[in-house]
């Protein structure tokens, strides 16, 4: 009797990105996994039961890759404008690897309405505490939706977006939206 091969989990999640990115969210099934490994369905399942279970650690790897560039920027207590300005420097200076990644686990969220909502709440948390009777709290808002408006159309292969546009983007945004916020309340 062989010894039972044991399967990476981590290699597993890098091949349904892989899919993802290639096949679209479509293309991501526990089969289409099991077949690009070489294992069968029954080695994904025992790894993560289900494909739910399967985006859910896609989403949750490439999530906390974000949290950590997120709260290195933001800090320990930040307060709404800094959770915005986080935010759009994390966005701006993730790879092009990482956030393609999160682009294509973002269309495969759609596909599911349990997705779907933490996804919506995750969006709507990130400008919950922004005090909109203020014209600097209008200012960040505008500047996260800016943000994620330059992410989808990047990313989702809308608009071809060179590195240095990308970056003359954000810095325009600091400058142009979040600099002055303090001066036109």
């Amino acid at each position: 009797m062989g010894r039972q091969r044991s399967i990476d989990r981590d290699k597993v999640l890098d091949t349904a990105e892989e899919i993802v990115a290639t096949q679209g969210a479509a293309g991501l099934t526990i089969d289409s996994v099991a077949k690009a490994m070489g294992i069968s369905k029954g080695g994904v399942q025992y790894c993560f039961g289900s494909k739910d279970a399967l985006i859910d650690a896609m989403f949750d790897r490439w999530g906390k890759v974000y949290e950590q560039v997120f709260d290195s920027i933001a800090g320990s207590d930040p307060d709404p404008q800094t959770i915005v300005q986080a935010h759009m420097q994390a966005t701006c200076s993730s790879d092009q690897a990482s956030s393609a990644k999160a682009a294509g686990l973002m269309a495969t969220l759609i596909q599911t309405p349990e997705h779907l909502d933490s996804t919506r709440e995750w969006y709507r948390s990130r400008i919950a505490g922004l005090d909109l009777t203020t014209e600097a709290g209008r200012k960040a808002r505008l500047a996260f939706l800016a943000t994620e408006g330059a992410f989808m159309l990047r990313f989702f292969g809308f608009m071809d977006i060179t590195q240095q546009e990308w970056e003359a983007m954000f810095t325009d945004l600091q400058k142009w939206v979040l600099n002055d916020t303090a001066r036109n309340d």
